[in-house]
């Protein structure tokens, strides 16, 4: 790395002169190594395979500090707890860790590791790795993005990673290249203002990855149903079911990718105003409003 430094000496006559001095400086591995500081949290629940996996990744790249939930959150989107009392222990600490349980949502988690738990905003915010796909509308309920989301917002660069396996003992070997890639090319040039990525990788197979494949959300949905059940004291109750429909799978999508062994990458914003329909719409301030 090169420095100019610009300094004046003075002549035995007292003549001033302007010296240019270049001096070249090397320099230490302490300063060539940042060492960045990493927020970790998810939905699954503190002993969930993705998310150790997770944490053993960001170790190498940074100082971390995980805020997980005691119980699973899944589909608890962007929830917050704003009656209930929430707690917060730490359960293990060390040199470049710590790690914190919460019993509230995993958009809590965020909030209280940003504004309490650090000593300073992170340098990126962490969440998952999901056991379960949140690509295309399934995002809209996913706990997982809803932290990322949430981090976001309040300005912090933020990832949320996926693998498309609800399996509780999945295979996640074959992510750790992609993640560190995506991870440190983010930590080194940030994101665009209001956006955030939503990562999501296919399940393991006998072949390797094919690549990254930048994406849009697909639209797909949920068919849904209730089925009726009734407890021991014979009271009736419903449980929520449903099939994925999946009819938006064009090679621009994030389904698509996932089904042709790519991991997908979307980028994702909080703004969820139909731009495209304002101009369009204009004349609804045409209508009269006036009694």
């Amino acid at each position: 790395m090169v420095f100019i430094r610009f300094s004046r000496i003075s002549c035995p006559k007292g003549q001033f002169h302007c010296c240019f001095f270049l001096s070249l400086q090397i320099i230490s591995k302490e300063m060539s190594e940042k060492r960045y500081k990493i927020l970790i949290t998810n939905d699954d629940g503190y002993a969930a395979k993705g998310l150790r996996k997770l944490v053993g990744l960001m170790r190498t790249l940074g100082d971390v500090t995980l805020i997980s939930t005691d119980e699973v959150m899944s589909a608890k989107s962007h929830s917050c707890t704003i009656r209930d009392r929430l707690y917060v222990r730490l359960v293990q600490e060390e040199e470049g860790f710590k790690e914190y349980r919460c019993n509230g949502t995993p958009v809590d988690c965020v909030k209280l590791g940003y504004q309490k738990l650090m000593p300073s905003p992170p340098d990126l915010v962490v969440s998952g790795i999901n056991h379960g796909m949140n690509a295309a509308t399934t995002v809209v309920y996913s706990g997982t993005i809803g932290a990322v989301i949430e981090a976001c917002m309040n300005g912090l660069a933020a990832i949320g990673y996926s693998l498309f396996s609800l399996n509780p003992d999945a295979d996640f070997d074959h992510v750790d290249a992609a993640i560190l890639e995506i991870t440190k090319k983010v930590l080194k040039e940030g994101l665009p203002k209001g956006v955030c990525l939503n990562v999501n990788f296919p399940k393991r197979c006998e072949e390797p990855l094919k690549g990254i494949k930048v994406c849009r959300q697909a639209a797909c949905r949920w068919v849904e149903f209730f089925n009726e059940l009734y407890d021991e004291n014979g009271m009736r109750y419903y449980n929520l079911d449903g099939t994925f429909e999946s009819d938006d799978v064009t090679p621009d999508t994030d389904l698509w990718a996932l089904q042709n062994n790519y991991v997908s990458v979307v980028p994702t914003c909080f703004d969820w105003t139909a731009h495209a329909c304002i101009e369009p719409m204009k004349n609804y301030e045409l209508l009269n409003v006036r009694p």
